[in-house]
């Protein structure tokens, strides 16, 4: 875990405080209110990334609320522009390029949000070039594209970010690797440290979906695990919108490791119903995994078992997923995101993940939950698994505290970032 001495913590703690004292008066004295934009919201058919958005706002909101935020999306259809809306009123969403030639002019700061690497990196450099204002990057993943199968422009983008990286007020890593390797390849921004995934602060909820759902499938609150299955790669050459063309070689690879990866999740939910009187909730993260649930995970399970397993046919946004996840005893699975929303709210989460993957998951080794971590590529890790969940589903109490003590972790590191940022307004 990446400790903070508690003198360190107070002292950051008094500064974080007195700057947004000092913001709030010169608001209070007609001084006006200083603006971000807030580049995010990466797409919409994960409501993983989908929450990446709503985590930041709420930090800002929190820790510094006299601060205008706007927000340059690439991706807010499908409801989710109406569902940040509806909690955060507030917010302008530049959707126009007039709305984005205002807020180049009138606007402060750029923060890069949480992403799988520096998503927007062409566009920090509009910023920058047009400016010449500072900007900052939050919670971001930076990993080398595999050699073998990337696209000529994914490796072209990565070799950019590290000047723009060293641009920057601020580089926050999501993951302690990503960190490293910045400081190795030779970034040289001011301030490089790890920083949580803004994902871990969404408070967003549709209550009534969700107790809806769970009363219809006699799903009791703290009396079901959710799990969440994925293949290698996602197959966005499944859903019909996205109009990808299918990558054969991603597919083969799916197929090839599908048994592998999701044989010891279908395990565990085995043994959670035979050994518990817990139930199991099958539900995705994207909209590709309803599918793969199916196939993989409800329709191999023994019948005795199929009667305490429910699986979720259809998509959902952040809003009913977490609120869901919040009523659940904990999640396990071969996603992110939704163990990221699960900590943040104090509920345990397992995490599986693989190469494809990058380095993300190593921020659960980061944030104290390293017995919570399986890496599929390791044939000796693969064994733990099934204890794990068990231990969880059999110990709900001990989980929960554990999961309560990264939470803690969080909120402090999170703290300590939006302390950087009010130092840089």
């Amino acid at each position: 875990m990446l400790a903070q001495r508690s003198s360190d913590i107070s002292r950051r703690h008094f500064l974080t405080t007195t700057l947004i004292a000092a913001m709030r008066c010169g608001a209070a004295e007609g001084t006006r209110p200083r603006h971000i934009v807030l580049r995010s919201s990466w797409q919409t058919v994960n409501i993983g990334d989908i929450a990446h958005t709503p985590g930041v706002l709420a930090l800002l909101e929190k820790h510094l609320p006299e601060v205008e935020v706007r927000l340059w999306p690439s991706s807010v259809g499908n409801g989710v522009g109406e569902m940040l809306l509806a909690r955060f009123p507030k917010l302008r969403i530049i959707q126009t390029p007039a709305a984005l030639k205002a807020a180049f002019e009138e606007c402060d700061f750029l923060l890069h949000g949480s992403g799988p690497s520096l998503v927007a990196a062409q566009d920090i450099v509009k910023w920058r070039d047009a400016t010449g204002k500072p900007y900052g990057i939050y919670g971001i993943t930076f990993d080398a594209p595999n050699a073998a199968s990337a696209k000529p422009d994914a490796v072209k983008k990565f070799q950019q970010s590290i000047p723009i990286m060293s641009g920057a007020r601020f580089v926050f890593f999501r993951d302690s690797e990503s960190l490293v390797k910045a400081q190795k390849l030779g970034c040289t921004c001011p301030v490089m440290e790890f920083g949580p995934d803004g994902a871990f602060a969404t408070d967003l909820r549709d209550d009534v979906r969700a107790t809806a759902f769970l009363q219809a499938h006699k799903l009791e609150e703290g009396r079901f695990l959710c799990c969440i299955p994925r293949l290698r790669y996602t197959p966005y050459w499944t859903i019909p919108t996205r109009k990808t063309p299918l990558d054969e070689t991603k597919h083969a690879r799916n197929e090839a490791m599908k048994e592998h990866d999701l044989g010891p999740l279908r395990q565990a939910i085995v043994e959670i119903v035979r050994q518990t009187t817990m139930k199991v909730l099958i539900c995705p993260e994207d909209e590709t995994q309803m599918s793969v649930g199916k196939e993989m995970l409800f329709d191999k399970l023994p019948e005795d078992v199929k009667a305490s397993v429910v699986w979720r046919p259809d998509f959902w946004l952040t809003d009913e997923a977490l609120s869901t996840y919040v009523r659940s005893a904990g999640l396990f699975g071969a996603e992110m995101h939704s163990p990221i929303m699960c900590i943040g709210n104090g509920i345990p989460a397992i995490v599986c993940r693989w190469e494809e993957q990058t380095s993300k998951g190593i921020m659960w080794r980061d944030i104290g939950l390293r017995e919570w971590l399986f890496n599929l590529d390791e044939a000796s890790e693969i064994s733990g698994i099934v204890p794990a969940v068990l231990a969880l589903a059999k110990d709900p109490v001990a989980a929960k505290a554990k999961a309560m003590s990264a939470k803690a972790f969080v909120t402090q590191r999170q703290r300590d970032t939006l302390q950087t940022l009010a130092k840089s307004l």
